[in-house]
């Protein structure tokens, strides 16, 4: 006898050629409304493309670029409201940068200034580099949310290694058990840095993980940006309603090194990953907006020279910002300065005045 059943779900609209293999969710239905979905996820490309080469050259810190996965975050905050909440890992600049934060914040976060970490809405999240560890603090806030009947959500994401972690597991727990308004994303790029998804988990997906804990969990097409962004707003609606957190898996690939301080040919051969930019979700995009008549090549040349331009202006600017005075360490800590950290503050005020 049979106590508990579960399925998880496959949800994709488009095809790695550009075609429609469904009708089209709502926001969806007129061809022109996915321009500045397309638009946003080539303006992450040029981005991370521009920043991976300014790593290269010592102008920028250790970058993880998003090769390949450009559908994933453009979609999931293209989804979300503005009063929600993101909170996000180390390779979701695209979410940020949909949101309000600038193209010179994020030049800034990866050259090691704290300024960059306090850009966009006031209550996302900074950017969280240690693997797993944001989820219990997205948990928390959609903890706060509840307890003040607010009328909206939390958006956590990580990849496929996050998984793996004990911190993922146990904020999904609570999540079910508390039924909290947040949707968990995992971007399962099937790359967790070396070891490849089939050798961190003998589960048939990443999104049945959920099932233990009480969540419903999902499967989309993390290279279909119409199919992201579908399962996201359902999710949302849902949180927002009080019907609890949600997981989705979105399957997608990473094409490029795991970050600046990797080399992925040393792991993985160049036939399987040029199998995969088949599939890329720019591209596929693209088709679909040709095949509907709202897109050229004279829209694809214009929108790369603007976007081009608005890149290299940003990179101008990071290049010329002066140094953040060493006091600013201080600033984002506490609303209040504690007293033993104020007499720090000013210790180190007087040493720049005496050293000025």
């Amino acid at each position: 006898m049979a106590v508990a059943t579960f399925e998880i779900g496959f949800t994709r609209f488009l095809d790695r050629s550009g075609e429609a293999v469904q009708p089209l969710p709502a926001f969806a239905s007129e061809a022109k409304a996915l321009i500045p979905l397309y638009r946003s996820m080539t303006r992450l490309r040029m981005f991370d493309a521009k920043a991976v080469s300014l790593q290269r050259t010592g102008r920028l810190g250790t970058y993880a670029a998003a090769l390949g996965e450009e559908a994933v975050t453009i979609g999931l905050a293209s989804a979300m409201a503005p009063d929600d909440i993101l909170v996000p890992a180390f390779r979701h600049q695209g979410a940020q940068l949909w949101r309000g934060v600038g193209l010179i914040d994020i030049l800034a976060y990866w050259g090691g200034d704290e300024r960059g970490s306090v850009a966009g809405p006031p209550e996302d999240f900074p950017v969280c580099v240690p693997i797993g560890t944001h989820f219990p603090h997205a948990v928390g806030a959609a903890l706060a949310i509840k307890l003040r009947r607010q009328k909206r959500a939390v958006v956590c994401i990580g990849g496929d290694g996050s998984t793996s972690k004990g911190d993922v597991y146990e904020a999904m727990n609570m999540a079910g058990l508390w039924k909290v308004p947040l949707v968990f994303v995992i971007s399962n790029n099937q790359w967790a840095i070396s070891v490849p998804r089939q050798r961190q988990t003998a589960a048939a997906t990443l999104a049945q993980k959920a099932i233990a804990a009480g969540i419903p969990g999902e499967q989309v097409d993390g290279n279909d940006v119409i199919a992201v962004r579908h399962a996201v707003d359902q999710a949302l609606a849902a949180a927002r309603e009080g019907l609890g957190p949600r997981l989705i898996e979105a399957v997608t690939y990473r094409l490029g090194d795991h970050t600046t301080s990797d080399d992925a040919t040393r792991y993985r051969d160049d036939a399987t990953v040029s199998s995969h930019w088949a599939e890329e979700p720019l591209v596929r995009l693209r088709r679909y907006l040709t095949a509907e008549g709202v897109w050229s090549k004279a829209d694809e040349e214009a929108m790369q020279t603007a976007l081009a331009a608005e890149i290299d202006k940003a990179v101008t600017d990071y290049l010329a910002m002066p140094p953040p005075s060493p006091q600013s360490m201080f600033d984002h800590l506490f609303a209040t300065l504690p007293a033993e950290l104020k007499a720090q503050r000013d210790a180190l005020a007087e040493e720049e005045v005496l050293h000025a």
